[in-house]
């Protein structure tokens, strides 16, 4: 379903090609099928949007796409490369230099600074990058909090400490699990717009999970998911 279209158009070329993706989990004795088939390919420069009630699948599909929960069957090929063939190491290298994650509980580090949070995939490149933290700070508004603690900042500013850490290594693709469910509206509005502007303005690709439909039509497209498939 095609929503309205963003100031700049996505490539023809995909960026993400996802193929037939199966996963299930055990619960007591029942199976239950949380992804039954999913195909879908994302565009370079997109911004998507995954909807779906509660226990849809939303999260592990993304979670399935960024190369953080093998399927069970089924393929994703980020930028040419399948994602689930490569040693962990590879599949590690890919996530932390290509691939930027925002989740809903933010999981930064309480003993460290906004600044230290934002550096951490540099540190465990081990190319600290100390300037590019900065920078990705202030273009999420934080210039003035550099050196304080998470718990010395609200919900919104702790999010975007969280989106300055998935920027930091300069990704072409970002996925955000429900980056506004610990929000209030009108903060949740504004990480959203923030998110949409690094599409606008970057060239990257962004898959956004939400519950909120009004949010999902800020996009280019909304995807929904039911009963472990996605639907027009």
């Amino acid at each position: 379903m095609s929503l309205s279209t963003l100031n700049s158009q996505p490539s023809t070329t995909p960026h993400l090609v996802a193929r037939d993706l199966r996963r299930s989990f055990d619960l007591g004795k029942r199976k239950i099928d949380v992804l039954r088939g999913i195909s879908a390919e994302i565009q370079k420069g997109e911004a998507v949007f995954l909807c779906g009630a509660s226990g849809a699948g939303k999260t592990t599909l993304l979670y399935t796409l960024a190369g953080l929960e093998r399927p069970e069957s089924g393929t994703v090929e980020f930028e040419g490369t399948r994602l689930y063939e490569g040693g962990e190491a590879t599949q590690a290298r890919i996530r932390n230099e290509r691939i930027g994650f925002v989740f809903q509980g933010y999981f930064l580090l309480p003993e460290l600074t906004a600044l230290e949070n934002a550096m951490m995939p540099s540190m465990i490149g081990r190319k600290i990058q100390r300037a590019a933290a900065e920078q990705a700070l202030s273009d999420v508004g934080l210039a003035e909090r550099f050196h304080h603690l998470p718990a010395e900042l609200s919900g919104g500013e702790q999010q975007r400490v969280a989106i300055a850490r998935a920027l930091i290594n300069d990704p072409s693709i970002i996925f955000a699990d429900e980056p506004t469910g610990n929000l209030d509206s009108k903060t949740g509005e504004g990480i959203v717009e923030l998110l949409l502007g690094l599409v606008r303005q970057r060239g990257k690709t962004l898959v956004v999970v939400t519950h909120d439909a009004h949010l999902a039509t800020r996009g280019d497209r909304r995807l929904e998911i039911q009963d472990g498939l996605l639907v027009a």
